[in-house]
């Protein structure tokens, strides 16, 4: 059998996800050789995810080498990818999670975000978590810092800011656990849907044994099914990298719990719900969770938001 040609952004942490992904193909006899393509979120760095349009920034140009077979899976951050994937694509596998946390990352050992007497300036590029800033501690201030994390960091160091607010995962994959200050609360910072997993999209085209092999290598099972729940919400909501909604599913036995919510871009209100039932049906849960918050006012704040992208 030929090699997989594995599709993947040009980033250390993208670099280091494909070459897990290759890893995990080896294990099962599968030969693969990695394939680097620039999408427009990493070309453009200037211009904020929403302002560029944020449904496939990471994605369609891995997409368009998928359709034209020049690769046979791309790999991504299971975060990056929209609700909704273009038709002939389909994700074949989710990798185990890692830790869903979002955390604080400096050089300096004093920060203190919970004291609003001292003044802090956090780096971020997401919308879900400058929104849970302003409802929980107002008195941080942020500014947009995108990239990749080293581009980040070197940022961070030249003083833009004086702290990261990141997730773990990309933190830890890249060996930066030593400048982790704080790891922050799931009840409070919810993280954004697929956090922490890495996921393998292919196009319907791919040849049937060859897909097999690689859901059997690379595919988590309950991962598989928190993310088939957190995603169906997601869809509903029709959520993007410019929208701030969350969502976390655990797997308990048979059943998952799943909840979620949205928060306004000023901070002001936070809804969040909760739901259970088999993880057989977390498609079905995740369209109950979107419901509880859609009806809950969250269609209201959802046109806001898109309101104010917009403009």
């Amino acid at each position: 059998m030929r090699a997989v040609r594995i599709g993947t952004r040009g980033s250390k942490l993208a670099l280091y996800q494909a070459y897990h992904i290759a890893d995990l193909l080896k294990n099962t006899g599968l030969e693969s050789e990695i394939v680097i393509i620039d999408t427009k979120g990493d070309q453009i760095l200037d211009v904020s995810i929403a302002k560029i349009g944020s449904k496939g920034v990471f994605t369609e140009e891995l997409e368009d080498q998928l359709s034209s077979g020049k690769i046979d899976i791309a790999v991504h951050s299971a975060k990056d990818m929209q609700s909704s994937l273009p038709e002939g694509f389909e994700i074949i596998a989710f990798t185990e999670r890692e830790k869903v946390n979002d955390i604080i990352l400096s050089h300096s050992a004093d920060i203190d975000y919970k004291d609003s007497s001292k003044p802090l300036l956090l780096g971020t590029s997401s919308t879900r978590r400058v929104a849970t800033l302003k409802h929980y501690y107002p008195h941080i201030k942020t500014v947009e810092v995108r990239g990749n994390l080293q581009t980040r960091i070197a940022k961070m160091e030249s003083g833009v800011c004086d702290a990261l607010l990141l997730a773990y995962a990309g933190a830890h994959r890249m060996e930066y656990d030593h400048l982790i200050r704080h790891e922050l609360s799931l009840d409070e910072f919810t993280p954004a849907v697929g956090q922490g997993s890495i996921a393998v999209e292919a196009a319907n085209t791919l040849d049937k044994e060859i897909r097999e092999k690689i859901i059997l290598a690379c595919h988590h099972e309950e991962t598989g099914y928190r993310l088939n729940a957190e995603r169906s919400y997601l869809r509903v909501l029709e959520g993007g990298c410019s929208i701030p909604v969350f969502a976390l599913a655990e797997v308990e036995g048979e059943d998952v719990q799943l909840k979620g919510g949205i928060v306004s871009l000023d901070g002001q209100e936070r809804i969040i719900h909760h739901v259970s039932g088999p993880k057989k049906e977390a498609d079905r849960l995740g369209i109950e969770l979107a419901d509880a918050v859609l009806n809950s006012g969250g269609d209201r704040i959802l046109r806001e938001i898109k309101a104010e992208i917009k403009k």
